[in-house]
């Protein structure tokens, strides 16, 4: 059996200003890193992850390289694995969303903002990077670092259903087991006074 320890980057310059990254490049705050060192120390202590696979934009990268160093596994970008694009609200507060008139909260993942992408559009190229590196790595362990988008159309795909999708705050992680080309239901990884906890839903 594998498990692919997803994960969403650290708090980003975007995430606190509550606008939407413009630029891919955009990196991550300080306490993004702090909040990327603390998840490295919660996956070492339950996993022994051998690769970390990142979107290619910089906030995750930085996320993954946090992490790498203190886990020691080489760290592989994927491209699919970008966030999803928001076209002309690149730049502008997250509240627009719901103020645009095409967009319907039953039905989010089929919002497309002008000169970008819906939800459906990412996990139409996210998926099949996901099932290659089940594939690949079908009984080893790996980090995949990406996004909020990410990480629900993910989410979405390994249960066959949009409904329920989970979005992770900053560095929340999301398990998800595979075993012979099948998916688990994913299990959030959440954190507790008391110890770890493993969730599903």
């Amino acid at each position: 059996m594998g498990r692919l320890i997803l994960i969403r980057h650290g708090e980003s310059e975007g995430n606190a200003a509550r606008h939407f990254t413009t630029s891919p490049e955009a990196g991550i705050t300080e306490l993004g890193r702090r909040q990327a060192s603390e998840a490295a120390l919660r996956i070492k202590a339950l996993f022994n992850p051998t690769l970390i696979v990142s979107s290619p934009y910089f906030r995750a990268r930085e996320t993954a390289r946090i992490i790498a160093e203190l886990i020691g596994a080489p760290v592989r970008v994927e491209p699919d694995f970008r966030e999803q694009s928001l076209g002309e609200l690149a730049g502008k507060p997250y509240e627009l969303v719901r103020a645009d008139p095409t967009f319907r909260p039953d039905r989010s993942w089929e919002w497309r903002p002008s000169g970008g992408e819906s939800q459906e559009d990412v996990r139409m190229r996210s998926a099949p990077a996901l099932d290659r590196l089940a594939k690949a790595y079908p009984d080893h362990e790996l980090i995949v670092v990406s996004h909020g988008g990410v990480m629900r159309t993910l989410w979405a795909h390994v249960t066959g259903s949009w409904e329920g999708s989970h979005i992770p705050a900053n560095c929340g992680i999301v398990v998800v087991e595979h075993d012979a080309g099948c998916y688990l239901v994913p299990r959030v990884l959440e954190a507790e006074l008391d110890g770890e906890r493993e969730s599903g839903g």
